[in-house]
């Protein structure tokens, strides 16, 4: 049945199941790649900081082994040298291992990247299974792992004994040269060792980084049903999506719709187009669009303004422009101040006139709306014979 379902999914990772494989804290590691990482930092800081590592070192033996008659003769001096010297020791090393796990954190993010995520430290009482722990053992990845693991050790094994092979003879003869020479030798075979092992560990790590990553693919590799689900739920949040946009229109268009009957005017194109505008001299520095509509909503825009006794202009020319240029809730375009200016005081004086306040306007006016806002006002494409008249 696994077999079956491996066979399956043979169809590569979308970028979502990626994304969740990688909020489950699931990401391409490779334990060789660490290891060389680490060993390149040892064998750097040994060489940057040999002349006082070595200092270091002297000093340490030196004062470990100087011992004073007085002093011994002190019941608690002995646990007082250890511990001092202890301290000492660990102001070098907590340091140096700090800085190689630098350098572990540093190798598996060039290979799987930065992931935050606390999701692998939930606890899984299934893990906790140990049947299932041997069958997990005796899988062919757990299997290609021990095996990967032992020959690892095989390698670097064979590699160790034969630098202690060839220089066994010089580490026997350390014991008759004095210390600082003794120290400084050992140091420089440690390096010299350190440099096979990392030519052996750099193999491991070109093999062991392209085969982790490969793995790591194909245990995401999805089937066809994977990915017809995954589709369906994109589909099910694009419909969700438009529902809720379609939902929010028509709120504007309520919201549109309740303030017609504030405005002072709407300008209309007889067959297309309205705009319902609003100007108040002490509160906008300019007429303001409250409403807007075309075909439909603009028949519902003029019946409703009639309703509420809102003055209605026809006015092709400038509800196109309007409609075209000026957003609503917004202030209307400054290249159309001058004609809504002039509709506005044609309404104004209306009004006024129809309170007793003044003479009625004597006609409706014409406003000038500069011909590039007209939608209409496309300039014709000129012929061939044209173009030869004009650079005639």
């Amino acid at each position: 049945m696994a077999d079956q379902d491996a066979q399956d999914r043979n169809l590569p990772a979308s970028a979502k199941k990626i994304k969740r494989s990688r909020a489950e804290g699931q990401l391409p590691r490779s334990r060789d790649l660490v290891h060389f990482a680490m060993m390149v930092t040892a064998g750097v800081m040994l060489t940057a900081g040999a002349p006082e590592a070595l200092d270091w070192m002297q000093q340490l033996v030196r004062e470990g082994l100087r011992f004073d008659a007085q002093l011994l003769a002190r019941p608690g001096f002995m646990g007082e040298r250890l511990a001092d010297l202890g301290l000492r020791a660990l102001l070098v090393i907590l340091p140096v291992g700090g800085v190689l796990s630098l350098a572990a954190v540093a190798s598996n993010l060039a290979l799987g990247g930065w992931n935050m995520t606390f999701k692998p430290l939930t606890p899984k009482f299934s893990h906790l299974n140990p049947i299932a722990g041997l069958g997990r053992l005796f899988q062919w990845q757990g299997l290609g792992q021990a095996l990967k693991a032992c020959l690892l050790a095989l390698v670097l094994g064979v590699v160790g004994a034969l630098v202690l092979k060839d220089r066994i003879a010089a580490y026997v003869g350390i014991m008759s040269v004095p210390l600082p020479a003794a120290l400084a030798y050992a140091g420089q075979q440690l390096m010299s060792g350190l440099g096979m092992l990392g030519i052996a560990l750099a193999l491991f790590a070109l093999i062991d980084v392209p085969l982790q990553y490969q793995s790591y693919m194909k245990r995401l590799r999805m089937s066809r049903e994977e990915v017809k689900q995954e589709m369906k739920e994109v589909e099910g949040n694009l419909e969700m999506k438009a529902k809720m946009r379609a939902k929010m229109r028509e709120m504007a268009k309520r919201r549109m719709m309740a303030a017609v009957p504030t405005a002072d005017l709407v300008v209309m194109n007889p067959t297309h187009f309205a705009v319902a505008l609003k100007y108040d001299e002490a509160s906008m520095a300019a007429p303001k669009v409250v409403a807007k509509g075309a075909d439909t909503l603009a028949f519902k825009i003029r019946d409703l303004a009639k309703e509420s006794k809102v003055p209605v202009l026809q006015s092709p020319m400038l509800a196109r422009a309007l409609y075209a240029h000026a957003e609503l809730d917004r202030e209307i375009p400054a290249a159309l101040f001058a004609a809504v200016a002039q509709v506005l005081a044609y309404v104004f004086q209306l009004r006024a006139a129809m309170a007793g306040r003044g003479t009625a306007p004597q006609q409706q006016p014409n406003p000038h709306v500069p011909p590039e806002l007209d939608p209409l006002n496309k300039p014709v494409p000129m012929s061939d014979d044209d173009l030869e008249f004009e650079q005639a």
